[in-house]
């Protein structure tokens, strides 16, 4: 439902932090690597979200690439991994060193992430293999608000993250939201 929020960071208090957008206040949870990237406040930022509606809350996840939302969202469909687990994996791993951990099946470097076990890793590893590959790892960069815009209707269009990351790097530089869109959906098709 709230895919992506742009607006003027207001508050960091980690793993937190609050982002005005045109007067209303969004409280936002964010993994460490998207913390320690953040600007300073009172700076324009600009923050992809996974939204989850719970029967006591409703708790928005923010994320600085595409690919840090995308593994979140895979972690989170394991079963026993709820979204405060999926952020202690993303605060204590990169994206790619998840990948790389996945494509070696190496536990040991899940364990150290604080609150993941053995049989917590073991299941992460398990369940994860053929989901979770390397090219995860690369970081989306989004150049304009037109791609971010762009990027944001073909994930509203059912594309995952990953398949909508890699058409927008096969646009033109400065192509126009429509454009944008039609190309892209071309490329998807294919």
């Amino acid at each position: 439902m709230i895919g992506r929020l742009t607006g003027m960071l207001a508050e960091k208090n980690p793993p937190q932090v609050l982002l005005d957008c045109a007067g209303v206040g969004y409280e936002v949870d964010v993994p460490m690597s998207t913390f320690y990237n953040l600007p300073a406040l009172g700076e324009r930022i600009s923050l992809l979200t996974h939204f989850v509606v719970r029967e006591d809350a409703q708790l928005l996840y923010g994320f600085a690439t595409a690919g840090e939302r995308e593994a979140f969202r895979q972690l989170i469909k394991i079963s026993g991994v709820g979204p405060r687990t999926a952020l202690s994996v993303l605060s204590g791993m990169s994206v790619g060193d998840i990948a790389q951990a996945v494509t070696a099946q190496d536990t040991g470097r899940l364990m150290k992430v604080p609150g993941i076990g053995k049989k917590t890793a073991e299941r992460l590893l398990l369940e994860l293999k053929g989901k979770f590959g390397a090219d995860l790892g690369q970081p989306t960069t989004i150049a304009s608000d037109a791609q971010a815009d762009i990027l944001q209707a073909l994930v509203a269009l059912g594309y995952s993250d990953r398949d909508a990351a890699l058409a927008l790097k096969a646009l033109p530089a400065e192509v126009g939201v429509s454009d944008g869109i039609k190309l892209a959906l071309r490329a998807l098709a294919k």
